[in-house]
């Protein structure tokens, strides 16, 4: 079997990307361990573990990668989280403080709403169609 297990995350800050990832997405802490460069590897996943594709935080070095920050995807929708609560996620979510750009709508699809991680990079939250 072949997966992709892991897709990497730069963010300014490890700390405030952990809190922003389980305490308002509701991720789990997978890995923290520290590295011998001074930088640490970072997993957070949102689903049972080794199950899906986890994001590895990597806080930016230098200008180049700081300026990639919260623009991953050149401002498209990069990421998508696939719930199958939909209704459920987005009230959590929401009264974490997560900033949703548009009230959930229904395509054929699925049910689904356009949010912004805690750095602008903007993500899908989606309940696939039956």
């Amino acid at each position: 079997m072949r997966r992709i297990a892991l897709v990497t995350l730069v963010v300014d800050d490890y700390d405030e990307a952990i809190r922003f990832y389980t305490e308002a997405l509701g991720f789990r802490l997978a890995e923290d361990a520290p590295r011998p460069d001074g930088s640490r590897w970072v997993v957070v996943e949102p689903g049972t573990p080794g199950v899906g594709t986890g994001l590895l935080l990597a806080r930016a070095k230098g200008e180049a990668q700081a300026a990639r920050v919260g623009s991953q995807a050149g401002g498209r929708v990069g990421f998508f989280l696939h719930t199958e609560d939909f209704a459920g996620d987005h009230a959590r979510m929401t009264a974490a403080g997560v900033t949703f750009l548009e009230d959930p709508r229904h395509e054929p699809y699925g049910t689904v709403a356009v949010f912004e991680d805690l750095y602008g990079n903007r993500w899908d939250l989606l309940q696939p169609a039956a």
